[in-house]
């Protein structure tokens, strides 16, 4: 179970908005400080380890710039949207972020409320309200790949890619 303070953002939200086009050569951690800066100033102070991002519908729209690594670098427990631009799932699949399709969960949640996401039964609870909503299940290897780290973790375990250097 995954349970979380919920942010909400609407439809359409581009990768421009996660990831600002200056910050793409920055640091991971620069990129990680920027996120949603640009309509959501002072948002990355708000936001605790595990909490749940909310999403309309077309999630992720845009580039393929590694938003969703900000996004898991930020701690969020995961994303819940209507739909999720498919460039921006594999992202979230590649970097180990958690992306899941959940029709009407956009109006089933205010900002503030808490969520319980139940991979087990493929579920999200509003804990505020009760309401119980059925999530896209997500093939289990990609659903391993979110939850483990990503494709580098597994590739680096495999001995396919060299370990990351930590400076």
């Amino acid at each position: 179970m995954i349970t979380g303070r919920v942010w909400k953002f609407g439809d359409d939200i581009n990768t421009d908005l996660m990831l600002p086009g200056p910050l793409l050569t920055a640091s991971e951690e620069e990129q990680r400080r920027g996120v949603f800066s640009a309509n959501r100033p002072g948002w990355v102070d708000q936001v605790q380890p595990g909490d749940i991002l909310i999403g309309g519908r077309n999630f992720g729209t845009g580039s393929s710039r590694p938003a969703a690594r900000s996004l898991r670098n930020l701690g969020l427990g995961a994303l819940i949207a209507e739909s999720i631009n498919g460039l921006f799932f594999r992202n979230a699949v590649s970097f180990g972020f958690l992306a899941l399709e959940c029709p009407g969960i956009h109006a089933a949640f205010e900002e503030s409320h808490t969520a319980e996401i139940a991979i087990d039964t493929w579920t999200v609870r509003n804990r505020d309200t009760g309401a119980v909503l059925p999530m896209s299940p997500v093939p289990e290897q990609l659903l391993s790949l979110m939850t483990s780290g990503g494709i580098y973790p597994l590739l680096e375990k495999q001995g396919l890619i060299a370990p990351k250097q930590v400076s």
